[in-house]
């Protein structure tokens, strides 16, 4: 049996180390970014069956197209904007259904509060999530992105093509208005 020639022997074991590497690489990445983009797609789609689906659907896509990254300290920038199409897309075809799931909801409020506590928090939050909803969906992407994915202001700025400066004044502005909202619908005590 003729052997191999080294030239395609020691290339062959390069790409294979080299492929190990690169997912070795995308596994740091994953453990990393998966509880920030999970929030975050949670936030905008409020069920988590299809925020599984849809946060399987980004790192897929980041996985494939990973090589073609050519910055580093740019990928999560780059898998936030992949996170935001497709939670775009899905409402597209979804329309606008939205159900809070109540099992995270349950996993929010700590288990040694009441009942009665734990209902005064779910209709916070769901009035919040509700006052959210009548906001134009720029203002619900940057206020998705600062909280439920906890990125900078730099990294929204360049997810959305805004400056920094016009991502801060939007923040601070939907902040404002979801605060009289909210004190607005608020029974006077």
């Amino acid at each position: 049996m003729p052997s191999i020639p080294s030239i395609f022997r020691s290339s062959a074991v390069d790409s294979v180390q080299d492929a190990s590497r690169r997912l070795d690489q995308f596994a740091e990445k994953y453990q990393q970014f998966f509880p920030r983009v999970f929030a975050y797609v949670y936030g905008r789609v409020h069920n988590v069956h299809q925020a599984e689906d849809l946060v399987s659907a980004v790192f897929e896509r980041a996985f494939l197209k990973f090589d073609s990254l050519r910055n580093d300290e740019a990928f999560s920038t780059w898998l936030f904007t992949i996170a935001r199409n497709l939670v775009t897309s899905e409402a597209r075809k979804r329309g606008r259904e939205s159900i809070v799931d109540p099992d995270i909801l349950k996993s929010i409020v700590a288990s040694n509060v009441s009942v009665e506590n734990e209902v005064l928090v779910r209709e916070e939050v769901q009035a919040v999530v509700d006052c959210l909803k009548t906001f134009p969906q720029r203002e619900q992407d940057i206020v998705a992105l600062k909280f439920d994915a906890e990125l900078s202001n730099r990294q929204i700025a360049n997810i959305m093509s805004l400056s920094e400066a016009n991502v801060r004044v939007i923040l601070f502005r939907t902040l404002r208005k979801l605060r009289e909202m909210i004190k607005s619908e608020r029974p006077a005590e």
